[in-house]
């Protein structure tokens, strides 16, 4: 199970790592929580803001798309921008807990027994 000539991490060892990761990963949550990220649509005529966590925060909209004549381009650019908007959200979240994933040693990856249980 260890590589000859090595010995195990002691049970205090293990705990304590556990605890730092813990708080590590705790801290990336809530920056997340706080970050805001954009995405646009139309060439910026539509902005959506949602937090690291994907949650719709804001929506700006330029007068010059909104026509009562047409209700529907302007829904599809709404769509569009929060859809950009939570991509780019997304990536943050997987460059963030990426870090803190590659340090579990691939603990966490879908193969892994922690990955199928969607750690």
């Amino acid at each position: 199970m260890f590589p000859e000539g090595t010995t195990p991490p002691s049970m205090q060892s293990l705990l304590e790592q556990a605890t730092a990761m813990q708080q590590q990963l705790l801290a990336a949550q809530q920056e997340l929580a706080e970050a805001r990220v954009e995405g646009a649509a139309g060439g910026g005529a539509v902005t959506a803001i949602v937090s690291g966590t994907g949650d719709l925060l804001a929506l700006q909209i330029a007068a010059s798309v909104c026509d009562p004549d047409d209700t529907e381009a302007l829904a599809d650019l709404v769509v569009a921008a929060v859809r950009a908007a939570t991509a780019n959200a997304q990536e943050l979240a997987a460059d963030q807990m990426g870090d803190l994933t590659g340090a579990l040693g691939g603990l966490g990856d879908e193969g892994s027994p922690l990955g199928k249980l969607g750690f």
